[in-house]
C-alpha cells in the first residue's frame, strides 16, 4: 500500500497573552491508503489539533506534512481550500447540517462548490445516500431526523465527492450507543469497501475498530497498537 500521509516532526504552538501552548510536538505518522487508523487520547491531549492539520484546517508550526505525494504545509489559502473539497472527507462531531436545506442538498452542496456538472451530483448524491442508507430521507430536512440519522447524512456528505481519506472527529459523540454502534458498523463498511479512514476518539471500545490505534498524550505519540484480530 502507497502512503497517503506522512507527518514528520510536526509541531503546533499557540501563543496566547504571551504564554506558549505546544499542542503537538515531534508528531511522526504515516498512513497507507485504505488503512483505518484511530488517534485515541484523553480529552486537551492534542488529538483535534493533530486532526485539524491532517484536514488542513490548520497548518503546522514546523514540520512537513505530505498528503497524496504532495507538501501541503505551505499551501495558500485558497490551495488548501480546494484540496479539502476534493480530497478530505470530514464526519463532524457536531454534523454541521444546514437546517433550511434538504438531506439531499446538504450532501450536495459540497459538490456545488467544486463546479461539479448537475448530472454528476445527482449521480454521486444518489450514491452517497444509498451506502449510509438515508436515500428514502432525501427531501427530509435535518429537523426531522434522530441524530443517528444526522449523522449518516453526514458520512454521507464527505463521501460524495469520492475523497482520498474520511476524517471523523468523535463520530458517536452526541448519539446513545445503538446509533453509536450502528455509525461504526457504517465506517467498517466504508474501510471494507477500500475507504482510508482516521477517526479521532476518547472511547477505547471503538478504537478498536481501526487497524491500527495512535495514543497520544500532551500532544506527543506514546504507543501505537495493531489490532490482533481482523474479523473484529
Amino acid at each position: 500500500m502507497e502512503s497517503l500521509i506522512k507527518l514528520d516532526s510536526v509541531t503546533k504552538v499557540f501563543l496566547t497573552d504571551e504564554v506558549e501552548t505546544h499542542a503537538l510536538s515531534g508528531i511522526h505518522l504515516e498512513i497507507k491508503q485504505g488503512e483505518y487508523v484511530a488517534i485515541a487520547g484523553p480529552s486537551g491531549c492534542g488529538k483535534s489539533t493533530l486532526l485539524s492539520i491532517l484536514g488542513l484546517l490548520d497548518s503546522p508550526t514546523d514540520g512537513s506534512y505530505t498528503l497524496n505525494g504532495r507538501p501541503v504545509q505551505h499551501l495558500s489559502l485558497p490551495e488548501r481550500a480546494r484540496i479539502r473539497n476534493r480530497e478530505i472527507g470530514f464526519i463532524f462531531q457536531s454534523f454541521n447540517l444546514i437546517g433550511d436545506l434538504t438531506v439531499y442538498e446538504n450532501v450536495e452542496l459540497p459538490l456545488t462548490y467544486r463546479g461539479m456538472p448537475a448530472a454528476e451530483r445527482k449521480a454521486a448524491v444518489t450514491e452517497a445516500l444509498e451506502k449510509v442508507g438515508m436515500a428514502h430521507r432525501a427531501k427530509h430536512l435535518p429537523s426531522q431526523l434522530s441524530g443517528g440519522q444526522q449523522r449518516r447524512v453526514a458520512v454521507a456528505r464527505a463521501l460524495a465527492g469520492k475523497p482520498a481519506v474520511l476524517l471523523a472527529d468523535e463520530p458517536t459523540g452526541n448519539l446513545d450507543s445503538k446509533n453509536g454502534d450502528s455509525v461504526m458498523q457504517l465506517l467498517a463498511e466504508l474501510h471494507r469497501g477500500g475507504a482510508t479512514i482516521v477517526m479521532v476518539t476518547h472511547d477505547a471500545r471503538f478504537a478498536r475498530h481501526a487497524d491500527r490505534t495512535i495514543h497520544i498524550f500532551d500532544g506527543r505519540v506514546v504507543q501505537e497498537q495493531v489490532e490482533s484480530d481482523p474479523t473484529r
